[in-house]
């Protein structure tokens, strides 16, 4: 590929047309049915949109009907307890995105009365309301001409354009939103926007696009180049870190200890078993590590007893080996802080509580008969 990065020539006025004709064309054959695209309801439209959010759409999709079901409404919502909110959420991951929900839909009940906002700038005062979320609920939900810009539609625009440099970019960036604002069509906004994504899922897909069936083909820069796979331009790979941890299932009379994870911790709102990194090697350092740090999380005097299991999982970019420890509790009462929550709770009711993917597993072993 060539080193130079400058932004392409602009789509013309004919082409603009023949594109916003041949996608509006395609998605009324192609669109999939799914469960947030059967009503424009703002609401439902922005909790797909936040649920959508690095994660699958069939994994949404179940998750989606489930939040709905329990939280029909922003009021609803507002109403609930974020334990509540965490519990249904659990398993997306990205837990911050459903506290900035349940607090944005607290700030729409209490500020504006319960009327989802429609204009760009406000709906933008809300937690956890980006450009891209808000331009989504605005066209999708009451049909303003308004811009989006997410991961599907950069790819699709950088091949449009063949924009050879980088699309996170300042640079990138000014473009691409540029160009989706540019390509917008004056009526049908929101199945235009709608289109735009699902020709970027369906079609012009990371690797390998199948450009024999997009309706943009004859209009796209990267595919009269050849250039298709290699733009947009990868990004680095991630370099892992690997990590050892240690969680720890302290029992008492039919009850284990657990600790809520606080602000700026992982999994931030949801409880956890104690659990931190492990630095010692060999049972005997390892058992005074885990007395040790156990006593500070908690305040609790714990005797270690055997290694449960353990997980592997990534987080971001760590590569955790989790070894997870049984223990029994032997002397001291939690130190549990408004700040800082720890608690003894009943084995038999752990479902009650949101826990993070690993802590569910943990969970489940622990239920199980001694």
């Amino acid at each position: 590929m060539a080193k130079d990065c400058s932004p392409p020539m602009a789509f013309d006025a004919q082409a603009k047309r023949r594109f916003r004709q041949r996608l509006l064309a395609w998605y009324a054959k192609h669109r999939r049915d799914l469960p947030w695209r059967k009503s424009k309801n703002p609401y439902r439209v922005w909790v797909s949109e936040v649920m959508l959010q690095q994660t699958q759409v069939e994994t949404v999709k179940a998750y989606f009907q489930r939040f709905l079901k329990e939280f029909p409404t922003i009021k609803k919502l507002a109403a609930a307890d974020e334990q509540e909110v965490l519990r249904l959420w659990e398993g997306l991951g990205y837990y911050r995105r459903a506290r900035q929900l349940h607090a944005a839909a607290q700030q729409i009940v209490e500020v504006h009365g319960g009327r989802f906002p429609s204009d760009l700038k406000t709906l933008q005062t809300l937690p956890g309301i980006g450009r891209y979320t808000a331009g989504a609920i605005a066209s999708i939900a009451f049909d303003k001409r308004a811009p989006i810009l997410e991961a599907n539609t950069i790819r699709l625009f950088s091949r449009l354009l063949a924009y050879r440099g980088d699309p996170t970019k300042s640079a990138g960036q000014k473009l691409l939103w540029q160009t989706a604002e540019e390509v917008l069509p004056r009526k049908e906004i929101a199945q235009f926007n709608q289109a735009l994504m699902e020709l970027g899922s369906l079609v012009c897909k990371p690797n390998e696009p199948n450009c024999e069936e997009c309706p943009a083909a004859t209009i796209c820069l990267a595919n009269e180049a050849g250039l298709q796979n290699t733009i947009p331009i990868a990004a680095k790979k991630i370099k892992f870190t690997d990590v050892n941890e240690a969680a720890v299932v302290v029992r008492k009379k039919g009850q284990v200890l657990l600790r809520q994870c606080v602000e700026g911790e992982r999994w931030a709102g949801l409880w956890d078993f104690p659990r931190f990194e492990l630095e010692s090697e060999g049972p005997l350092f390892v058992h005074d590590e885990l007395v040790a740090k156990v006593r500070q999380q908690t305040g609790i005097e714990i005797k270690p007893a055997a290694l449960m299991t353990t997980i592997k999982h990534g987080v971001t970019r760590y590569r955790i080996t989790l070894d997870c420890y049984e223990a029994r509790w032997a002397s001291g009462r939690v130190q549990s802080t408004k700040a800082k929550p720890v608690r003894w709770w009943p084995t038999k009711s752990l479902a009650d509580l949101p826990l993070s993917t690993t802590g569910r597993k943990i969970a489940r072993l622990v239920a199980r008969p001694l």
